[in-house]
């Protein structure tokens, strides 16, 4: 975290940027100016925030979602929230302006994600009560919904680069609004599903065995994924689509320490933020001044990873 606070476009100082950090806690004198302190205070200690925040809101649900379906290969868009999220944003960015409206984006893409993932679990309930039914009802709504996005961006081609940049993801038009946005969802989220990781392992056993342990699986799976689903749409409502965070991260908990849910849940919590707050340290400097989108950087490292993790299903 200390990292990403010291990078940025405005050369500040690194040891400067220490001592005021210094100041701030013990009340001593700020070596920076107004502008310097506004950079630091305003721009990169709540983008370095968010990035913590919006990562361990990505992994903790990445790990629910691999629990409750079974599948190492699950991740916290495979009900449609990221579809949801994608078509929401599209529509406000595209026809907003020529009605009048104002609404915000991060509003819009919070409901639309738990839209989608609200018309994937009617649909896949309705037809019928086992997980894989929920995931092809996944794939069909996030199909449906990507389609509509794509529609909408056709009518309006102007605003393609707008709605690409959110589609990619990014933390530079953060402040502290949209941690107070995250961090009141992610604490919930993160409650309910670490008090529900020791439930995932009995699951892991199989229905009948779960059910003659006195778990309810049904009870047990809808929890969660509302929670992991909760945590995904305000993660997404102000940082776009940062995808594999969801998918690598508790993965590599698992390479690197090992043991059930129990242990997967909450370290993925600190993998992840630390993960993504990495991901954003090299988003700002490979190219600077210029910026990566964070979605690129966490793909060009997710990508390989899955294709190994398929790769190690198959052998």
């Amino acid at each position: 975290m200390l990292l990403s606070v010291l990078v940025g476009a405005a050369e500040l100082g690194r040891g400067r940027v220490l001592t005021e950090i210094v100041a701030q806690l013990t009340g001593g004198v700020s070596p920076l100016s107004e502008r310097e302190a506004a950079i630091l205070w305003d721009l990169r200690v709540p983008r370095t925030v968010l990035g913590v925040l919006v990562g361990a809101a990505l992994a903790v649900s990445g790990a629910a979602f691999q629990g409750v379906f079974g599948n190492p290969l699950a991740d916290p868009y495979l009900l449609g929230s990221a579809a949801g999220a994608g078509l929401a944003v599209t529509l406000v960015i595209t026809t907003a302006p020529q009605s009048g409206l104002s609404i915000p984006v991060q509003a819009a893409a919070f409901a639309g994600a738990l839209g989608g993932v609200g018309l994937t679990w009617l649909i896949g309930r309705s037809a019928g009560p086992d997980t894989a039914t929920l995931v092809l009802a996944g794939v069909a709504v996030a199909a449906f919904l990507t389609a509509g996005q794509t529609f909408l961006q056709q009518l309006r081609v102007e605003s393609l680069q707008q709605v690409y940049l959110w589609i990619l993801g990014r933390l530079s038009t953060t402040g502290w609004r949209e941690v107070l946005i995250v961090l009141p969802h992610l604490v919930v989220s993160a409650v309910v599903l670490c008090l529900c990781a020791r439930l995932l392992d009995v699951l892991g056993t199989g229905d009948e065995e779960a059910t003659s342990l006195g778990v309810h699986p049904g009870r047990v799976r809808m929890l969660v994924l509302i929670a992991a689903s909760l945590a995904t749409a305000a993660a997404v409502s102000v940082a776009g689509l940062i995808g594999f965070v969801g998918l690598a991260v508790p993965h590599l908990v698992r390479l690197a320490i090992g043991g059930g849910f129990r242990i997967i849940v909450p370290m993925s919590l600190l993998f992840g933020g630390v993960f993504l707050v990495l991901a954003d340290v090299l988003a700002r400097t490979l190219l600077a001044p210029a910026e990566i989108p964070i979605g690129v950087i966490t793909a060009f490292t997710g990508a390989p990873f899955f294709a190994v993790l398929l790769h190690r299903r198959r052998a």
